[in-house]
């Protein structure tokens, strides 16, 4: 049987545009919810969601019947919690923080096994080689994972270029929300000096051939973005559309 092929990382390298929706709720069965609805790729949270390499694991295997990407973002880049994340079927790793080149690189390494990496081999017991019956995964696997670095404060904007050209980082993802607060305007998303930024940081990306994302749920600016050559962009969470349509039923009845 040989090693699927990442066609999510497939999309980006041919410049075609992802949408997405942040998965926060940690439940396979809301995950498993929002995979019917037709978008291309969603993102299990790990960072600011209660999630665990288990709960993952269960959204994975949710998530696994439908033709929707997992995109999954640990809490950190740690290099023995991603070898676990890959290890469980996770081809797509979204991390966040990255303020240097030499994390991104520190990244890269983590992703790939020896001697290109450090990444430990282990596959034959691991659902990500269908524990074994895939049998020239390790052969293929660093040419299928995708690895999205964030970028999302003063720090790591300013070596946004340098990180950029770093090989085998395949796309940037920018944080409107962790930049705005790093510039002094925090819960200011959308304030003109972080904007500026943001609209600033696609050339910059594309020029070294990497794909640009972002988080946006405003519809309009979404769109705007996605104009401006933003690639891959969520544009909701599973957790505020709850909220809100929860918010909003409860109003409509109870004032």
């Amino acid at each position: 049987m040989p090693a699927p092929e990442n066609t999510f990382k497939s999309a980006l390298r041919q410049g075609r545009t992802q949408i997405g929706l942040w998965q926060a709720l940690a439940s396979p069965y809301s995950a498993e919810l929002c995979a019917g609805a037709g978008f291309d790729w969603l993102v299990l949270d790990g960072e600011h969601a209660p999630n665990d390499v288990r709960s993952l694991l269960t959204q994975l295997q949710a998530l696994a019947a439908y033709p929707v990407h997992a995109v999954v973002r640990p809490p950190v880049g740690d290099t023995v919690l991603i070898k676990q994340y890959l290890d469980i079927g996770v081809t797509n790793l979204l991390v966040p923080m990255v303020e240097t080149a030499e994390q991104a690189q520190a990244l890269v390494r983590a992703v790939r096994y020896p001697p290109a990496g450090v990444r430990g081999v282990g596959a034959a017991l691991a659902r990500v080689s269908q524990f074994g019956r895939i049998a020239d995964y390790t052969a293929n696997a660093d040419d299928e994972i995708c690895l999205l670095v964030q970028v999302e404060n003063v720090a790591g904007m300013q070596n946004l270029d340098a990180i950029a050209a770093v090989d085998g980082v395949d796309g940037v993802f920018i944080g409107p929300a962790d930049l705005a607060a790093s510039m002094g305007f925090r819960g200011q998303p959308r304030h003109p000096d972080v904007v500026a930024i943001v609209d600033a940081a696609i050339k910059t990306i594309r020029q070294r051939g990497k794909a640009p994302g972002t988080l946006m749920a405003d519809e309009v600016e979404a769109k705007r973005l996605l104009d401006l050559g933003y690639q891959f962009m969520a544009v909701g969470a599973d957790v505020t559309l709850l909220a809100k349509a929860t918010s909003d039923l409860a109003a409509r009845f109870i004032g």
